[in-house]
């Protein structure tokens, strides 16, 4: 099995890492990219639905991108300590009907010793809002990285 790095146990600089290249991943909206940082046996839950292994990873990601269109993502480090870390996030994407929604949540990540995730645990809220609030625009610039982000 490759390696994914970076590898737990984390630093803060490591945890940053894996969090800017989750979120780097997941600004793509490509299922089968993005579930590859995960294992073959990787478990989920989702707000209420459990997601078990890299084939329902896809599943449910190719519904959740073609539900929420324009889906751009942010997310920040809150914690780690040894393989887990603690992520907060917040991203926006319109309905089909064109409402605009602003998610936040927050993640609990768990690797293993080869960097894939095993386990995420993810809360998440919705609020709706107008499309001239919006503030996430795509792939994060360059000179934004490694800031947080702001709550309202």
């Amino acid at each position: 099995m490759a390696d994914r790095p970076p590898l737990p146990p984390f630093t803060r600089g490591t945890a940053a890492q894996k969090v800017q290249a989750a979120e780097d991943a997941w600004n793509t909206r490509d299922p089968q990219r993005v579930a590859l940082a995960y294992s073959e046996d990787s478990v989920w839950r989702n707000r209420d639905t459990f997601v078990t292994g890299r084939a329902e990873i896809v599943a449910f990601l190719t519904a959740k991108w073609a539900r929420e269109q324009e889906y751009a993502l942010r997310k920040d480090l809150w914690a780690f300590d040894g393989n887990r870390i603690a992520v907060r996030f917040q991203y926006e994407c319109r309905d089909a009907d064109g409402q605009w929604w602003r998610s936040y949540g927050n993640e609990l990540w768990e690797f293993d010793e080869h960097g894939l995730m095993t386990r995420r645990e993810a809360s998440i809220n919705d609020l709706a809002i107008l499309e001239k609030d919006r503030r996430v625009f795509g792939t994060r610039p360059e000179e934004e990285r490694g800031r947080s982000f702001p709550l309202q």
